[in-house]
């Protein structure tokens, strides 16, 4: 009997002991390959090159790709959770992906941090955050630089998916105070190959400037169709340019082109004293290490934000529960939303139960291409 006793406590130590170093699991979904590759490849990248522990705990980085498919991404996200036993999910490239997974975060109960911007989610919106700068922000961005160059009548080309959807409403709400008309309002797939038609009823309507609302290399159709038609107006983009594939591909066509963008894109050009400027340079410094000079991209920032709110979130979780349970994906979720005054690279995140994006004005730079370059404006 005594020996039964014994063997049952040293198997309680043991099980205590496994608990104790319980290993932490993040399941991540990329478009590393698809339409969205450009943005996804430096995400997945980033996660190469992050530490295997934090706050003293191993962890486990499980990193999936969709192929832009929001399908797959769903199914990715399920088998993080379900077979992976995923304690967190930093998911996805998209917004059309980012939206579907949030059906498994709060089903689930696991905290996801989206790489990409979501419209308000409902009785969802507990259980997301996001670590790009949300659209109302950047349009505000745009619609005073436009209000300051003049422009009262403004083009629009956008996905036909709820990223354009988003930009659209955005851009209205932003322009309205400044008497700003949107004159022409069209939309384009991210695959597709011409957009000659959407282009010309554009131009027909005579805008003092387009904003096309897409994202990585597709966002150059448009552009080019604008040059080939010899449009002499300004075009603006939104911060869903901002990799060197988008330069590459646009080439001349891209020159002077005006966005908003995340400090990080121009670390080395902002004051001394802005918040990110530190933290933004030592990713870049990362990254570029292992991938080249000038390879950075400012979504490979999101994915660095993204571990950088993890980090800063699971020591407090531990304090509540142990890694591969229920409560500690519901302690990560509320040490998530509890993350004040957190530099990033693409701002400063001060998170609540109301503002599950927590950026501010610091998270806006008005940026130009030339020669083949990001500039600051001056």
């Amino acid at each position: 009997m005594m020996y039964i006793i014994r063997v049952a406590a040293l198997l309680g130590t043991l099980a205590v002991g496994t608990t104790a170093h319980a290993q932490i699991t993040i399941g991540v979904n990329v478009s590393a390959s698809g339409p969205a590759a450009s943005l996804g490849i430096p995400e997945r990248n980033t996660f190469a090159l992050l530490p295997k522990t934090i706050a003293g705990e191993e962890v486990r980085w499980v990193v999936l790709d969709d192929g832009t498919d929001t399908a797959t991404a769903v199914k990715n996200a399920r088998k993080m959770v379900s077979e992976d036993n995923a304690d967190v999910l930093i998911a996805a490239t998209a917004t059309p992906s980012s939206v579907a997974i949030l059906e498994v975060a709060a089903e689930t109960g696991t905290a996801q941090i989206a790489m990409a911007p979501v419209p308000p989610a409902g009785d969802k919106a507990r259980w997301i955050f996001t670590t790009p700068q949300n659209f109302g922000l950047m349009a505000s961005a745009l619609a005073t630089h436009m209000a300051e160059r003049g422009v009262k009548h403004l083009g629009f080309i956008g996905y036909a998916d709820p990223y354009g959807e988003l930009w659209l409403k955005a851009m209205q709400n932003a322009a309205k105070p400044h008497g700003i008309e949107l004159s022409a309002v069209e939309r384009y797939q991210r695959n597709d190959t011409s957009v000659t038609g959407q282009i010309t009823k554009i131009i027909a309507a005579k805008p003092d400037a387009v904003l096309v609302a897409g994202s990585g290399t597709p966002a150059v159709l448009p552009q080019t169709t604008l040059a080939n038609f010899g449009y002499k107006g300004v075009i603006y983009q939104t911060h869903g340019i901002a990799n060197r594939d988008f330069l590459r591909v646009g080439g001349r066509d891209v020159e002077n082109t005006l966005f908003p963008v995340g400090p990080i894109l121009l670390a080395e050009q902002l004051p001394d004293g802005h918040p990110s400027k530190a933290v933004a340079l030592e990713y870049t410094k990362l990254y570029e290490s292992a991938h080249g000079p000038k390879s950075l991209s400012t979504f490979g920032g999101h994915a660095y934000d993204a571990w950088l709110l993890l980090k800063s979130a699971i020591p407090v979780a531990l304090k509540q529960a142990r890694p591969g349970t229920p409560a500690f994906r519901g302690a990560l979720r509320d040490a998530l939303e509890g993350i004040k005054d957190m530099p990033g690279t693409h701002g400063v995140y001060s998170m609540s139960p109301d503002d599950h994006n927590g950026l501010d004005g610091r998270a806006a730079i008005m940026a130009t291409i030339k020669n083949g370059d990001w500039k600051t404006l001056k």
